[in-house]
């Protein structure tokens, strides 16, 4: 089987990679490592107002170097930092000159490697009053946990952590390992189909199991239960199903955003042998749905043993054959000083490295993707600032910020 992250080649979920990677010191200036070049016809004007050519008009500053990062986000209200999660455990808060600072230090509690370890946190959306933020990592014994804890100051005690979620993961590969705070305020969480390969447990259509999911949570308490589930969520009234389930069929989820304009859900969903997929559905659309695996990957008929039942279909897939891999699930680019993506879904694949973006438009396959002309070596995750800056991140050890071509 070759497989995403697994030691002995590339495939799958993020990241064919040892933890042992090259750790270089977070770099104290912005150094301007590209620049892609467009030409007059840039910015395309449609319907949905100023959208961007895609191509062009963007230089990538690397803002520091660290040790595997997978993830970058920003809480609203918290000031210019931003925070950098790194696969063996560590969140570093990074200062706009490039210093930076251990903000939470989870790395005796995990097991890191191949595809684990702490693979992204979310801030609350009162972050700023309440202090609080989510991890989702691999524990010592490989499975997930998804952990609330409480910062003071500069940095996170992590004697506050309360656990949220516990899912054994019956093998090492396909954690999903998303958590993000969606437009409604719920804490959404992705989940893979439990690993191996060809979905041997039949995970992704199965109600039954959280794996292959996508989750959706209220973080407070309800009673005895760790997390309210919502009443709207969409399988409450199912007593065969899991009530936590917002969207199922899904093979490993690596990462999935919400359009910071519209509230379109859009998910990187890795492939198996020979496609990956990005899925995109309206605001709230995504309650319910059903996005394929394992009766399809991609477009294409997989397990035949699985009822394909109204399966929805992905806006784009990316061949093997053209050398990718793993897709990095990307997002709606809503800064408006970088002109050519405004308004795009920029996405990347991990072997292929290549930036590309299309205009996302929910049940319409994507009709103008299109290389922006940049390329980042390893390409783990994209992150969002609170005001809309786009970071892309390399699991090599760099993270870029994108930036209008000067």
């Amino acid at each position: 089987m070759r497989d995403r992250w697994s030691p002995t080649a590339i495939r799958a979920l993020p990241v064919a990679v040892l933890v042992s990677l090259a750790v270089g010191s977070c770099g104290g200036n912005d150094e301007e490592t590209g620049t892609a070049t467009g030409g007059p016809n840039s910015i395309a004007t449609t319907p949905d107002g100023d959208i961007g050519g895609g191509r062009g008009g963007i230089t990538l500053t690397e803002v520091g170097t660290f040790e595997a990062p997978l993830y970058v986000t920003q809480p609203e209200g918290d000031g210019n930092d931003i925070y950098v999660v790194e696969q063996g455990g560590k969140v570093l808060r990074v200062a706009p000159d490039g210093n930076s600072s251990t903000f939470l230090d989870v790395s005796g509690e995990i097991v890191s490697g191949g595809e684990q370890g702490l693979l992204s946190i979310a801030f609350a959306p009162d972050y700023a009053d309440s202090g609080l933020l989510y991890a989702d990592f691999t524990d010592r014994d490989g499975n997930t946990r998804v952990v609330e804890y409480r910062a003071s100051g500069d940095r996170v005690d992590t004697s506050t952590g309360r656990e949220l979620l516990a899912v054994d993961q019956p093998h090492p590969n396909h954690n999903g390992g998303l958590v993000l705070f969606g437009p409604d305020g719920k804490l959404y969480v992705g989940l893979g189909d439990g690993g191996s390969a060809d979905d041997p447990d039949r995970n992704g259509l199965s109600l039954d199991t959280l794996l292959g999911k996508i989750l959706r949570i209220d973080p407070r308490p309800d009673g005895s239960r760790p997390y309210t589930i919502p009443a709207d969520n969409p399988f409450v009234d199912d007593p065969e199903a899991r009530p936590e389930i917002y969207s199922y069929g899904l093979r490993n989820p690596w990462r999935f955003s919400f359009d910071a304009k519209t509230g379109d859900l859009s998910i990187g969903d890795v492939g198996q042998e020979t496609l990956e997929e990005i899925d995109l559905v309206g605001r709230g659309e995504g309650s319910g749905a059903n996005f394929g695996w394992s009766a399809f990957e991609g477009d294409q008929r997989f397990n035949d043993d699985q009822d394909p039942n109204g399966a929805i279909p992905p806006v784009l897939t990316a061949p093997h054959s053209d050398g990718n891999c793993s897709i990095t699930g990307g997002l709606v680019v809503r800064d408006r000083s970088l002109k050519t993506l405004y308004g795009r879904y920029l996405y990347g694949d991990l072997c292929v490295g290549e930036l590309r973006s299309f205009t996302p438009r929910p049940g319409q396959p994507a009709s103008d993707d299109v290389p922006l002309g940049l390329d980042v070596d390893r390409l783990a995750s994209f992150g969002e600032g609170a005001d809309g800056t786009v970071y892309a991140v390399s699991i090599s050890g760099s993270v870029y910020r994108l930036d209008p071509a000067r």
